[in-house]
């Protein structure tokens, strides 16, 4: 369209020449002018050719396109059509399926729940027989183990002998077999405190603490009593707890004035500068 306009705005420029020309005749460059200008007319002829073969090229291409754009959107309606139709007539059975496919899931989830109850109800079974069989076991071995040991009285004598012949290391593996074979018998009390007291004797002052308890605490009316507490008090004091052991020296006297450990304890309290005045023991 461009073009076809330059070409009428030219044909009237050449016309406006022509008309203000002089009337007596066309000089040389009129007729140059006229002849550029035809050479002018058929190049644009030939540009509005081949422009309207292009635009022709064009227009047939569109054409296919859109004939295909067509065909396609008509296939896509019908299979949405087809779709919709199959929906339509199916449309119950899916629901039905899903519905009992759902019941199916619910099933499952139920099983699923059941069988790890079941589970856990197996592994308690299995944990509580095994401790079962664990202590069942233990009871055996140390039935065996006593059914083995010496008679406590056998065992006993053999310690102290041991123990008064100063043979510590074989002394204290028998009185630890009187008090784990015979833990109940007034003896085990006495084995106790000949534990604590080669502990003492070793510098173990906190083992011999502990045995000492041991005989307070299972044995109070034993004939190591008043002994244990003492000597606690002074295994204290070897630990640096002096005023634990200070408390204990007083408790001894509170407890056991007459007697021959409460005059120890004051001898010993008054070497450390300390009260002998009667008071409770830590701890209680």
């Amino acid at each position: 369209m461009k073009i076809y306009r330059y070409s009428i705005v030219v044909v009237l420029l050449i016309a406006f020449c022509v008309n203000v020309a002089p009337a007596w005749g066309v000089s040389k460059e009129m007729v140059q002018l006229q002849t550029q200008v035809q050479a002018l007319q058929d190049q644009m002829t030939h540009m509005q050719q081949s422009f309207n073969e292009r635009m022709g090229v064009m227009q047939h291409l569109m054409d296919q396109n859109t004939d295909s754009m067509n065909k396609v959107a008509a296939s896509i309606t019908a299979v949405q059509g087809s779709l919709e139709k199959l929906q339509t007539d199916n449309g119950g059975k899916v629901d039905q399926l899903s519905g009992q496919i759902q019941a199916l899931n619910d099933s499952l989830d139920e099983l699923k729940a059941r069988l790890a109850k079941v589970s856990k109800q197996l592994e308690d079974m299995q944990a509580s027989q095994q401790s079962v069989q664990a202590g069942q076991a233990a009871q055996q071995a140390q039935q065996q183990a006593l059914a083995q040991a010496p008679p406590p009285d056998v065992l006993y004598n053999n310690a102290l002998r041991d123990y008064n012949a100063a043979k510590n290391d074989l002394a204290k593996q028998e009185f630890s077999d009187y008090v784990k074979f015979y833990p109940n018998t007034d003896l085990a009390g006495n084995s106790y405190y000949y534990l604590a007291e080669m502990a003492y004797k070793q510098g173990n002052f906190q083992e011999a603490v502990t045995n000492y308890d041991l005989v307070l605490q299972n044995f109070p009316t034993g004939n190591k009593a008043a002994s244990s507490d003492l000597k606690k008090g002074l295994a204290l004091i070897e630990l640096g707890k002096t005023d634990d052991g200070i408390a204990q020296l007083r408790h001894v006297i509170q407890r056991y004035p007459r007697s021959n450990e409460a005059l120890q304890a004051k001898d010993r309290l008054r070497k450390l500068g300390a009260s002998t005045a009667a008071t409770r023991a830590p701890g209680e």
